[in-house]
């Protein structure tokens, strides 16, 4: 091992590899319980296509998670397997997955990413002017979130399938929870090749399954767990200083200065932790704010001055997402985000021509070129 004297150092490790998260299970009702295989789907995607294949074909496979990565791997079952052995998605939660990006017709960058939609939302830091329009405003964005429910819930039955989520749609914006569903997907839960099945807690038994509140097991030779990551735990790895290990230990909302710079370890910036709903973009520009600071454009605020600001978007993330506030993320305040970074650089944050397309015209990598 070699140890090397550094002025500054980026991590870039994401937080959706290499730790994979595991539900915790009472003793001897885990895997260790259960007669057939147990993996995460990491371990099933690192597999070639001919092997994950040959490795799901003709068994009854269950998938635990309804997210993209459950929902695309159980559409890869059902093609393997069909009716004949259909797959069981395990689900806790339902979700505002999108069927596609224009709700009847009209791009959803024009309802969520223009200075007009965050009007809507409460902001970190917004003064007592913005705060009051986002409340005069509030019926509005209600009736938004409304609009996408109900293109959602029609393309993709979920009133029949009894999935209707009980949060609405922008809470699920906020957390960046949204996934896409898969064309076909609803039509393969119609047809049998997978079937939807919910519990707010399961166990393992010789058999199978065993869901809380059922007297049978369901019975299932394979399971693959769409159970996450732990990025937390992650990034602790990466960190041999006990006093930086419990500067994120027990936080699942990383206290970061501009989603980047932990404010108690300024030598250190994060790549890739928190996300957006359009994590390339957010990530690029936090490169491009990171590269100016180093070059000396401009200077970090005092500790104070840096945990000051996170607290402001801890509380407004937490105001936003309720029960869901536990991802480092800046949902549908990307524009607001993007904005502080602009300003740091000494960048105008307003990059269109014309008033109209400055409020109402979707922002994306190209305004910033």
């Amino acid at each position: 091992m070699q140890t090397h004297q550094v002025d500054f150092v980026i991590l870039c490790l994401g937080r959706y590899s290499d730790v994979p998260n595991f539900p915790d299970f009472p003793e001897n009702k885990g895997p260790e319980a259960f007669s057939g295989k147990v993996i995460h789907s990491m371990d099933y995607s690192n597999m070639d296509q001919a092997t994950a294949q040959k490795f799901i074909q003709g068994k009854q496979v269950t998938v635990v998670g309804f997210q993209k990565s459950g929902m695309d791997i159980s559409m890869e079952v059902s093609t393997a397997n069909g009716i004949e052995h259909p797959c069981t998605l395990l689900y806790r939660t339902e979700h505002w997955n999108l069927p596609d990006y224009v709700p009847w017709g009209v791009p959803i960058g024009f309802l969520y990413l223009n200075r007009f939609a965050e009007l809507l939302i409460h902001k970190p830091d917004e003064g007592l002017l913005l705060s009051l329009l986002a409340t005069i405003l509030s019926p509005l964005r209600w009736g938004i979130s409304k609009f996408v429910e109900s293109h959602i819930k029609r393309k993709l039955r979920l009133v029949r399938h009894g999935m209707v989520p009980k949060h609405n749609f922008l809470k699920e914006l906020n957390s960046c929870s949204i996934a896409t569903v898969p064309e076909g997907f609803v039509d393969r839960v119609e047809e049998g090749s997978i079937k939807l099945k919910k519990a707010q807690n399961f166990t393992f038994c010789s058999e199978g399954i065993l869901v809380n509140g059922e007297a049978e097991p369901f019975k299932t030779d394979l399971v693959i767990l769409a159970t996450g990551f732990r990025g937390v735990d992650k990034l602790k790895n990466a960190l041999a200083s006990p006093t930086f290990q419990d500067c994120v230990t027990g936080e699942t909302r990383l206290p970061l200065y501009r989603e980047c710079i932990h404010p108690r370890i300024p030598q250190l910036a994060l790549i890739g932790f928190s996300v957006s709903i359009v994590d390339l973009f957010t990530s690029e520009m936090r490169c491009r704010w990171l590269a100016e600071l180093l070059s000396g454009t401009f200077k970090l605020p005092s500790i104070k001055e840096m945990e000051r600001n996170v607290s402001q978007w801890n509380d407004s993330m937490k105001q936003s997402l309720g029960e869901y506030y536990e991802r480092s993320c800046i949902g549908a305040l990307l524009l607001w985000y993007i904005d502080q970074l602009c300003k740091d650089m000494g960048w105008n944050p307003k990059r269109k021509k014309g008033l109209l397309r400055e409020w109402f015209e979707p922002y994306g990598p190209l305004d910033y070129v």
